[in-house]
C-alpha cells in the first residue's frame, strides 16, 4: 500500500524532498530492517563523505532496492550493500546473485506495475523499483543497473556528495596532488 501511495505522489509531482547532508551509515542500516537477518551484508566505510539527500526518501528507496534483491537472491547468498566515493559523488551498490535481467529488459524493471520474468510469489505488484528510482531522481541522483560479475544484478544508486566532506588521506592522492 505504501508503494502505491508513493507512486501516486511521484506521478502527481507532490514529492518535495528536504535535502540536507546525511551520513549513509546512519540511513542504510535502518533501510535493511525489512529483510531477514543475514540476508544482506553491509559495507559502508566510516570515511565516506556525507550525501545531499532527503533522509526519509533515501531510506525508502534503499529499502525497496534491497528487498527486491533479497527476493531474487538464492538461499544462503546474502545481498551485498556497499558504498564508495567517486569525486563529488557517492555510489551505493546493491549486488545480488539472482538470475539477473537481460539488457533489453532493464528499463522495464523501473516501470510501475512491471515484474520481470518468473517473479517469486508474494513479491508485490511491481512498484518498488519505480518508487525507488522516482525518489532517487527527486533528490538529484540516479539509479541504474549493471551485470554482477559471475551472475546476478547490481543496482547502482549515485548521489551527490555533500560539500566540505572528508577528503581522502594524502597517501591516497596522486603524487602531483600532494602539496
Amino acid at each position: 500500500m505504501g508503494n502505491l501511495l508513493d507512486m501516486s505522489r511521484l506521478q502527481t509531482g507532490t514529492v518535495t524532498p528536504l535535502i540536507r547532508p546525511v551520513d549513509l551509515d546512519e540511513v542504510v542500516p535502518m533501510a535493511l530492517g525489512g529483510v531477514p537477518d543475514g540476508s544482506a551484508e553491509l559495507d559502508i566505510p566510516e570515511t565516506l563523505p556525507m550525501v545531499e539527500v532527503d533522509k526519509g526518501l533515501l531510506e525508502r528507496a534503499v529499502a525497496n532496492i534491497v528487498e527486491n534483491a533479497v527476493k531474487y537472491s538464492p538461499e544462503g547468498r546474502p545481498v551485498a550493500v556497499a558504498a564508495s566515493a567517486l569525486g563529488d559523488r557517492v555510489e551505493l551498490r546493491v549486488v545480488d546473485r539472482g538470475p539477473g535481467v537481460p539488457e533489453e529488459a532493464r528499463d522495464g524493471i523501473f516501470e510501475p506495475f512491471q515484474r520481470f520474468g518468473d517473479a517469486p510469489r508474494g513479491t508485490g505488484v511491481g512498484l518498488g523499483l519505480a518508487v525507488a528510482r522516482g525518489f532517487v531522481e527527486a533528490m538529484g541522483g540516479t539509479l541504474g543497473v549493471e551485470d554482477t560479475p559471475g551472475g546476478g544484478l547490481t543496482m547502482v544508486l549515485t548521489l551527490r556528495a555533500a560539500p566540505g566532506g572528508p577528503q581522502p588521506p594524502a597517501a591516497d592522492l596522486p603524487a602531483h596532488a600532494v602539496t
